[in-house]
């Protein structure tokens, strides 16, 4: 359950696509929305606030406020333990350059260390656009459960009936070498086999899932976890992609990268990443 959303309040061209979209969420979760500015309070700033809020959709719970100076990612990870917050939501560019991949932007700092999930929006919207497909990583790890579980709370609240399971299998655990018509049909059975297992795996875990007037999909791809992943959303045009967070993202899984940086690199779609 959501009880209390984060948003960063960052006075820049997207701040109001950002707030609308936020806004829109919080009401769906009857969850308080909670903002916080890193940088100096101002009574202009304020001004510019309440103008933005007087233009969005109403709010259920009126706006929390935090304005506090300091760096703005220590600010905001503080800022979810105090508040206990359960959802962050961040704007994030679409597709990072080299440099800022390996430096890492604020977003992709919060988004490795806070303690809660984040939802990154690459593209929020003033007006409300309909949500009609969810891609949800059905990867084999002991937090995939309550990712999918978070996945189908979601499509619940966004109204979402379709939803694609996505069991990517590393293209190694195949060990086949296709050489000639044998080895080919062994390839074959071999993916039959191994996708008719991460099937039953999956449909085991959605029987204590409440899954009613969704139309559910189980997809197994073969490829770089991650990667695959991403790309499938990427052309499926899913309109969110839920994943699980890693167990760690250090300076390594950067250089040698993790599942979910290849997603960070490149966001398909808006990400969902559950804590």
């Amino acid at each position: 359950m959501i009880k209390n959303i984060l948003i960063g309040i960052a006075f820049s061209p997207n701040l109001k696509a950002n707030l609308f979209e936020t806004i829109r969420l919080s009401n769906m979760f009857n969850a308080q929305l909670i903002g916080v500015h890193v940088g100096y309070k101002s009574n202009e700033k304020e001004k510019q606030l309440q103008q933005l809020l007087s233009e969005a959709p109403k709010l259920k719970l009126p706006l929390k406020v935090i304005w506090q100076e300091g760096k703005p990612v220590d600010v905001i990870l503080k800022t979810t333990v105090d508040q206990k917050v359960d959802l962050l939501i961040l704007g994030a560019l679409q597709k990072e350059k080299i440099y800022t991949y390996y430096v890492g932007s604020i977003a992709r700092k919060l988004t490795r260390k806070a303690p809660c999930s984040v939802l990154l929006l690459i593209k929020p919207s003033i007006e409300r656009l309909s949500c009609k497909h969810i891609v949800i990583s059905g990867l084999q790890d002991e937090k995939t459960e309550e990712t999918i579980k978070s996945g189908f709370y979601f499509s619940k609240f966004l109204d979402c009936k379709r939803v694609t399971i996505v069991e990517e299998i590393g293209a190694a655990e195949l060990n086949v070498n296709v050489s000639d018509d044998i080895s080919l049909r062994k390839a074959t059975l071999t993916k039959e086999r191994m996708q008719k297992r991460e099937d039953a795996r999956v449909n085991k875990m959605l029987e204590n899932i409440d899954t009613s007037d969704i139309i559910i999909k189980t997809q197994s791809i073969f490829g770089r976890r991650g990667y695959s992943i991403g790309h499938y959303a990427k052309v499926k045009r899913a309109d969110l992609l839920v994943i699980s967070a890693p167990k760690k993202t250090g300076i390594l899984d950067r250089i040698f990268p993790h599942d979910l940086e290849y997603i960070l690199s490149e966001l398909p779609t808006d990400v969902l990443i559950v804590k």
